[in-house]
């Protein structure tokens, strides 16, 4: 079986198959089982099952440390096909599946290692007793994943989850399921047990059947706000644990101290990269006067450069969107900037491509300026490789500007003031923000977001403890007998 190769792996379903596109073409790279309610209910016994008779969940740390290793030399070692097989299915450049999947063994390492130290505290106590306590896994964990980096969202939960010793089931975005599918025979060749990773295929009715579902324990879950919502709903009638990195609307704070060109090209990454579809993507550019329309002028310029085509090819730099619904999300958007009075200084249109490319879902990079706080533009996410550029005057008016939103997941400041720049990021509210730079992560980041972008972080040793629950033990450790009730000189009630 060869990583790309996987339908062995996977359960049918009794509610047919769904085709999967390449959003380059339109064209069908596979089907794949479109899984339901009751698929999810199989799968979570199977992952019950593997976690009640072991031997994942009752192995010593030091030998789950060693398969996550594995896992992760696997990884490492798949690579190649990996990000080829993302880039088919997500529509992202190679160059950037390269980049972001050479970096999912480090998620691997990470947790192996976090779990290879992981120490358990020894508590103060009157009288004659020892306190400690002990970490458990929880049980079945759920994990559900996004389109936009399929592998990179699923290692840093699974890698945690698994290293505490817990089962899994992981429930893919509906439209980019190949590359998890592809991990399951690399789990395999590492050494994972049998059944301690289950895989279903389904859209809606799979997740929220996942979430709901009494035998999850923990749900990680990365997608739109509203799903969080009734997921975090159906969580909370349990008190099961949950997770969700859900949408953004990142303010990226550009001063007037900074040369705009080197501004543009550094803030062009975040608007850009993905094609824009990302959850911290800088989507409105809040950008001093003084430095307004040079940082338009080479945003537009560094945007009408950017390389659109076949994400195959290495010379690609944007790819299409992963749909066809939300290229015209999009367009909509765009097209109400126009409406209101705004300036669409490059893009907004679907490019010029030839051949195949014709039918997949491109849209151009577009820049607007001329914006306001009040357009929808500048305050719903959009998803695609839209920046919104709004002019401000002062460093409070930008705070208040960037905070001015419902979501709070990511932000950027550009300045060369690095009081200025310390200042601001602890003033904004949001759960990261990058100074002089965007999207930067590494396995020890925590990563998650305020308000309505979520609960919880990913990532981190907050994301590895919440893998486990605590448990205290209280052990008394003097010669003599207790008897509250006939003893003489008891003067504690416990």
């Amino acid at each position: 079986m060869t990583i790309t190769d996987s339908r062995a792996s996977l359960a049918p379903s009794e509610t047919g198959v769904r085709d999967i596109l390449n959003p380059s073409t339109g064209e069908v790279i596979r089907s794949v089982p479109e899984h339901g309610a009751a698929d999810v209910d199989r799968a979570v016994a199977a992952a019950r099952e593997a976690f009640e008779s072991g031997p994942w969940a009752t192995l010593r740390p030091s030998e789950r440390s060693h398969v996550l290793l594995r896992i992760a030399d696997e990884i490492e070692a798949s690579t190649e096909e990996l990000f080829r097989l993302e880039a088919l299915n997500n529509g992202r450049p190679v160059t950037e599946t390269r980049a972001q999947l050479s970096r999912v063994p480090e998620w691997f390492r990470y947790n192996a290692g976090l779990l290879a130290a992981q120490r358990t505290a020894v508590l103060p106590s009157d009288g004659p007793y020892l306190t400690y306590q002990r970490r458990a896994p929880l049980g079945v964990c759920g994990i559900i994943t996004p389109f936009n980096h399929p592998m990179l969202i699923l290692a840093r939960s699974l890698s945690a989850a698994l290293a505490n010793g817990n089962t899994v089931v992981v429930k893919p975005s509906e439209l980019t399921p190949l590359t998890t599918l592809a991990l399951l025979p690399v789990l395999e060749r590492a050494g994972l047990p049998a059944g301690v990773v289950q895989v279903v295929t389904g859209a809606a009715e799979a997740g929220r059947r996942l979430t709901e579902h009494p035998d999850v324990a923990k749900i990680t879950l990365t997608g739109g706000t509203e799903t969080g919502r009734s997921a975090a709903v159906a969580t909370a009638r349990r008190f099961a644990r949950m997770t969700a990195e859900l949408g953004g609307k990142t303010p990226v704070i550009v001063f007037d101290d900074v040369d705009p060109r080197e501004a543009a090209e550094g803030a062009a990454f975040s608007a850009f990269v993905a094609a824009g579809q990302s959850c911290v993507a800088g989507s409105r550019f809040l950008v001093q006067r003084g430095v307004y329309d040079a940082f338009v002028e080479h945003l537009t310029a560094r945007a009408r450069a950017i390389r659109i085509g076949d994400p195959t090819s290495p010379d690609t730099q944007m790819g299409p969107l992963i749909s066809a619904r939300q290229r015209g999300k999009v367009a909509a958007l765009v097209d109400s900037s126009r409406e209101e009075g705004a300036t669409i200084s490059t893009g907004g249109s679907v490019p010029e491509l030839h051949g195949d490319l014709t039918q997949g879902f491109f849209y151009a990079p577009t820049v607007i300026a001329d914006a306001t706080m009040r357009m929808r533009v500048a305050r719903e996410e959009i998803f695609g490789p839209v920046a919104v550029v709004i002019p401000f005057d002062t460093e409070d008016e930008a705070v208040a500007m960037a905070n001015d939103n419902p979501y709070g997941l990511g932000a950027g400041v550009w300045t060369h003031r690095l009081d200025r720049g310390h200042r601001v990021a602890d003033r904004i509210t949001a759960g990261m923000v990058w100074i002089n730079d965007h999207h930067r992560l590494e396995p020890s980041l925590p990563w998650g977001g305020v308000k309505d972008s979520g609960i919880g972080k990913d990532a981190g040793l907050e994301s590895f403890d919440e893998f486990s629950w605590l448990k205290t033990v209280v052990t008394r450790i003097a010669r003599d007998s207790v008897d509250w009730y006939g003893g003489a000189g008891i003067e504690r009630l416990n």
